[in-house]
């Protein structure tokens, strides 16, 4: 643990920072999805207790890593006299705004959940393969993923704000993200092996749904970087787009194979694993 902490320090940019890690999640993807040359067929309540992992792993970033210290960034703010707003009001508005960016999406896009049938296709009709509806789905799922991971790095590079984050909390949500995209990526990559795709498509396909993340990671980063004020904004429109994801999307796909207390306790483990990390390094 150690070792990473220190490899991260040694990045003096930001933006870098927040490449790597959103690297590191792109590549649990690609080694969950490579589960996919050692099974011939995926156990469904291995893949409902994997998902609520990741439904819990989401929900505790979000208040731990995102909405806790976008609350107490207005607080400093407050302190500083440059602002005089509630300590509450910024992360609600930000919060209410990254799920509604994600309704956006949601709507805007065409896509198909994980163990939705083709005719269950969500957004606007399109002619899309199962496969690239799927994977458009996984995409968006990973968005606020990498927004979040960007947002945390680039808020190290303010001074005012360095009591509220740390390397260890940026570390530590990287690290939680990544875990939970290791069963993602074989929960996307046995599917469409299911669904007579080669292992080798089926790998490309279910690692190629989480490069969105480095990309965000970078666009987040910068953009805190550019207008520090907003980073209490920042924060919880992160939070909010991955509570919309959770509960339109995650529980619901993880309770649907009829497993639900083994989902719910996934999703508990997620949680506390989550909590664990960015406690110990934050």
């Amino acid at each position: 643990m150690e070792s990473i902490l220190n490899f991260f320090e040694s990045q003096t940019s930001p933006i870098l920072q927040a490449l790597y890690a959103g690297l590191f999640t792109w590549i649990l993807t690609a080694f969950g999805a490579a589960l996919v040359f050692f099974f011939k067929s995926s156990n469904r309540k291995l893949l409902d207790a994997a998902l609520g992992f990741t439904g819990g792993v989401m929900i505790a970033a979000s208040f731990w890593s995102l909405l806790s210290p976008a609350i107490e960034a207005v607080e400093i703010q407050n302190e500083l006299g440059k602002s005089t707003l509630p300590s509450f009001l910024p992360p609600a508005i930000g919060f209410f705004f990254g799920a509604f960016f994600m309704y956006f999406l949601d709507k805007s896009i065409p896509h198909l959940h994980i163990f939705g049938k083709i005719e269950e296709a969500e957004g606007p009709k399109t002619d899309l393969k199962k496969t690239s509806l799927l994977v458009l789905a996984i995409a968006i799922h990973n968005i606020p993923e990498g927004l979040a991971v960007g947002v945390a790095f680039g808020a190290l590079a303010s001074p005012e704000f360095s009591s509220v984050f740390s390397l260890g909390s940026a570390v530590a949500l990287g690290m939680g993200i990544g875990i939970q995209n290791f069963p993602e990526g074989f929960a996307v990559s046995m599917p469409l092996r299911r669904a007579g795709f080669s292992k080798i498509k089926s790998w490309k396909w279910g690692q190629l749904s989480a490069i969105v993340e480095p990309i965000f990671a970078i666009i987040g980063a910068a953009f805190v970087m550019m207008v520090y004020p907003i980073l209490p904004y920042a924060l919880a429109f992160a939070a909010g787009a991955m509570i919309f994801i959770v509960v339109e999307e995650v529980i619901p796909e993880s309770q649907r194979g009829g497993n639900t207390d083994l989902a719910t306790m996934g999703l508990i483990a997620g949680f506390i694993v989550m909590m664990c990390l960015d406690v110990a390094l934050g």
